[in-house]
């Protein structure tokens, strides 16, 4: 397993209205984050806040290449971003115990926060399709070129995982400073993670370590569609 201290390369925030991050996604250009009533967007080239989005916002977040979901207490809300109009609802699958949100595989994954769990489901149902099992709390998750990777936060401690989606094992770990804790990630399809800052109300960007040196155009479009948080 590699280990290794997280790179923090740029920071964002705090912003005006938001005083915590609870979930964090990427559309492709702007930067989402769920603070509590609202999910807000900003520019991650400039820092600027863009707009906003009055909706229940209390866990992860997600984007799909259309849609955001969003996490609402025992609920994951499927949401128009042009609109801001919430069009469906699904039973959150730790009944107000989720956290991270991503998609990925035509699904939506899962994390299940103090019972250590990640829940691949339907998005249209709710219905689990497979658990991965952990032994931190998990409060961020995302998918990046193929790799499934989760943030933990434990005590004063974060860190992000890269693990196999399949057993649930840890092929690396990425620390964060001490007191630096994760709430949502997110891969920008590229080189960096956004990570959730918690009561900081900040988002942070940190350097993904890259296990090939050619990612093919398939699996870099496709990974802009997937978030976390």
């Amino acid at each position: 397993m590699k280990q290794s201290t997280a790179e923090i390369v740029c920071e964002y925030g705090p912003f005006p209205g938001a005083d915590r991050v609870n979930g964090v996604t990427y559309d492709g250009q702007n930067v989402w984050f769920a603070s509590g009533d609202k999910l807000n967007a900003f520019d991650p080239a400039s820092g600027n806040a863009v707009r906003s989005i009055d909706v229940a916002a209390h866990a992860g977040t997600a984007f799909d290449g259309q849609h955001l979901f969003q996490i609402a207490e025992d609920r994951i809300q499927k949401i128009d971003p042009s609109s801001g109009q919430v069009l469906t609802t699904i039973p959150a699958p730790g009944g107000g115990d989720d956290s991270g949100l991503a998609w990925a595989e035509g699904t939506l994954w899962v994390g299940r926060y103090r019972d250590r769990k990640i829940h691949q489901i339907d998005p249209d149902s709710g219905r689990i399709l497979r658990t991965i099992e952990s032994n931190r709390y998990v409060t961020g998750v995302t998918w990046a070129d193929g790799e499934l990777w989760h943030a933990t936060a434990e005590g004063e401690e974060s860190e992000v995982r890269r693990v196999d989606p399949q057993t649930g094992e840890v092929l690396e770990k990425l620390a964060m400073p001490p007191g630096v804790l994760i709430s949502g990630l997110e891969s920008d399809g590229g080189d960096r993670f956004f990570c959730g800052g918690q009561k900081s109300g900040k988002v942070r960007a940190i350097r993904r370590p890259r296990h090939s040196q050619a990612v093919s155009e398939t699996m870099g479009k496709a990974s802009v569609s997937r978030s976390k948080h």
